[in-house]
């Protein structure tokens, strides 16, 4: 639970959040209400997008859950259309729905199947997240967009080609964006994650200590011996996204923001 902050960093904004229903989504719903945004929780898991919205409306914050299936046009539209009917307005958009397959593999090997339904998640669904926000963002007299990239995109020594491939189009994307709708006082960033504590992660990849399923799953011990803070929880990087949403970093635009311990620098 929470004490919501009547003039926070995001007071008088409304959010709409992809993917808002676990893991970074939750936890980025959950400190935008803190600071005081009205918060559209949109995730194909609409139980759990309720779950949060009522949690955080029964501490005094300002939430709504909207079932959204972002790779489908018609559902996203929806979505965000009914969150914006909802509110009145729609002033950040941040892209959090998404994820890799454990399956992922380099280009000479890998299924494509894996291509499908990586593109289809990451690529599609954002874009089609940021078409239907944007004009709404715009109209509201400007804001920011914040996607969800990976640590992936920026460097070449990881096995899983499709995923580096799809968040690396997402940095592309942010910075297209960045570009376009400057004039219309919109800002556009990526946030290059590296391994968060998820449900996900978890279960697939693993955590310090505790090996995931994946045929990778030890590499997490071996890493942080180099990297000791490329494994991180939600909260740090909702705390990024917030600082990139706010007015504080009006500053910056088009920018891919490395938050993956160092990984993709040394």
């Amino acid at each position: 639970m929470f004490s919501p902050i009547p003039a926070g960093r995001l007071h008088g904004k409304v959010a709409f959040i992809s993917g808002g229903g676990a893991g970074i989504g939750e936890a980025t719903a959950r400190m935008f209400a803190r600071e005081g945004a009205a918060v559209a929780i949109a995730d194909i898991r609409v139980s759990s997008a309720r779950r949060i919205a009522e949690e955080i409306v029964s501490s005094g914050g300002q939430a709504a859950a909207f079932e959204a299936d972002i790779t489908s046009e018609a559902s996203a539209s929806a979505a965000v259309a009914s969150a914006a009917r909802h509110f009145g307005a729609i002033h950040v958009l941040f892209n959090c729905a998404g994820g890799s397959l454990p399956a992922d593999a380099p280009v000479t090997e890998v299924d494509l199947d894996v291509w499908e339904k990586t593109m289809t998640l990451d690529v599609r669904g954002t874009i089609l997240a940021c078409r239907f926000a944007i004009p709404h963002i715009v109209a509201a007299g400007g804001g920011a967009v914040v996607n969800m990239s990976s640590g992936a995109a920026l460097r070449g020594s990881g096995k899983a080609h499709i995923y580096a491939a799809a968040k690396g189009a997402i940095v592309s994307l942010t910075r297209a964006l960045a570009g376009t709708y400057a004039p219309n006082n919109v800002r556009a960033n990526a946030i290059c994650a590296g391994r968060i504590n998820t449900e996900r992660i978890r279960r697939t990849y693993g955590i310090p200590g505790k090996p995931g399923s994946s045929k990778d799953a030890m590499q997490v011990d071996e890493l942080i011996k180099t990297y000791p803070f490329w494994f991180g929880e939600p909260d740090d990087i909702a705390h990024i996204a917030l600082f990139l949403l706010c007015d504080e970093s009006r500053m910056i635009t088009g920018a891919a923001i490395p938050a993956d311990g160092g990984r993709s620098a040394y």
